[in-house]
């Protein structure tokens, strides 16, 4: 059975994620995962590095971001196709714009606004009413392309 890790942070991702994106993607492909999603947060730093890297191990890449809402919801969105790229690209881009420096800010509504196309995973972070609202809000607004992410 073949493995793909969907949500992976490289040094990028400020004092979360430590190694750098080539060195995730050699690590994946030795280990024999079919694909890596590299997916710092608000951030397409290191796909360019993990680009390469992919094409000569042979594993397929997945481009992906991470988003902290400002309503408390962490997502995973990944782009299968070009257009959701951009969206993507375009709201990382929208989040980082209104927001100091090293910064950004991303609400629910521009996700359902700017991402149409993209994969979304929902990583709930606690078990209550107000999370479960949002939960079924996501559900009814993505259908068919929203996900749970439950880790360890």
């Amino acid at each position: 059975m073949s493995y793909a890790e969907l949500h992976c942070l490289s040094c990028y991702s400020f004092l979360r994620g430590a190694s750098h994106p080539h060195e995730l993607v050699e690590r994946a492909a030795a280990l024999g995962y079919a694909a890596l999603a590299i997916t710092d947060e608000c951030s397409f730093a290191g796909i360019v590095k993990a680009h390469v890297a992919a094409k000569a191990a042979g594993i397929k890449l997945i481009i992906g971001s991470e988003l902290r809402l400002e309503e408390g919801l962490r997502l995973v969105a990944l782009v299968p196709n070009r257009a959701a790229y951009s969206e993507l690209s375009g709201l990382i881009s929208m989040a980082r714009r209104r927001s100091p420096k090293g910064e950004y800010r991303v609400a629910l509504r521009d996700v359902i606004f700017h991402l149409k196309r993209c994969l979304l995973i929902w990583l709930p972070q606690r078990d209550d009413d107000n999370t479960r609202a949002y939960g079924l809000q996501l559900g009814r607004l993505c259908k068919g392309r929203l996900w749970l992410g439950i880790s360890h």
